[in-house]
């Protein structure tokens, strides 16, 4: 039984009455444990659930790059975890939902990468220099996603893409206007900015084709590489 609620109704020798303990107070003294409890137990249960979405997810992006969209079924998704197929649905209402949640990965955490930076201290090229690492370890953390996105967006649903696609847009802003950051303060040199902005993200977000984690560079050196070329790119320099 919890001290807490044996405390609140000992009624010593006093004048003032014995506290009543509260329905959450008597819940957990049956259970013999306290507010506490309750609220590790909840982040406990919260914690095991993410990681049997992301277990679910990393299944599905292998079957889905592997065999592809349409030859794979939950029913497979569930035999390749040894699970059933209700508890895939416990999760994610079809396989669309599924595709949808795959797909919007590669440019959310790009996007993530983005607004972090840019809301960071430092110059122009501090940041553009930042981005395009970050970036570029995003895509290589999400290659399986961003394969399957270009080859399976197709099959997202009009709601899904459109939510793709207003954060690519986002990003594509955001990224333009570091750029313009850039050249007012006189550290870029850079004749278009949108077309320069389009080439840099079509440059690290093409590398989920080429990138291999067993090549010649690891993914931190092919980040510092990708970045040099970047900021070579916009004519990169210290401000004055």
């Amino acid at each position: 039984m919890s001290s807490l609620y044996l405390k609140a109704m000992k009624n010593p020798v006093t004048s003032k009455p014995a506290r009543h303990a509260t329905a959450l107070e008597k819940a957990q003294s049956e259970r013999g444990g306290g507010a506490d409890e309750v609220v590790v137990e909840e982040d406990i249960r919260d914690a095991v659930s993410r990681l049997k979405r992301e277990r679910i997810i990393s299944t599905a992006v292998e079957l889905f790059h592997n065999n592809g969209l349409s030859n794979t079924t939950l029913e497979a998704v569930a035999e390749k975890m040894n699970v059933t197929k209700p508890f895939i649905y416990s999760h994610f209402k079809s396989k669309h939902a599924l595709l949808a949640e795959i797909c919007s990965r590669g440019i959310r955490a790009s996007l993530d990468v983005l607004n972090r930076v840019v809301a960071s201290e430092g110059s122009a090229t501090q940041k553009l220099q930042a981005v395009a690492y970050d970036f570029m370890l995003a895509v290589i953390e999400n290659q399986g996603h961003i394969a399957i996105y270009n080859r399976e967006q197709k099959h997202l649903s009009a709601e899904d893409s459109d939510a793709i696609d207003d954060m690519r847009r986002e990003f594509d802003r955001k990224f333009c206007a570091l750029l313009n950051e850039g050249v007012a303060s006189g550290e870029f040199v850079v004749d278009d900015v949108q077309i320069t902005s389009l080439a840099i993200g079509g440059i690290i977000s093409w590398s989920y084709v080429w990138y291999r984690p067993n090549g010649r560079l690891s993914r931190t050196e092919t980040a510092e590489k990708v970045a040099g070329l970047v900021l070579a790119m916009v004519k990169a320099k210290t401000p004055g």
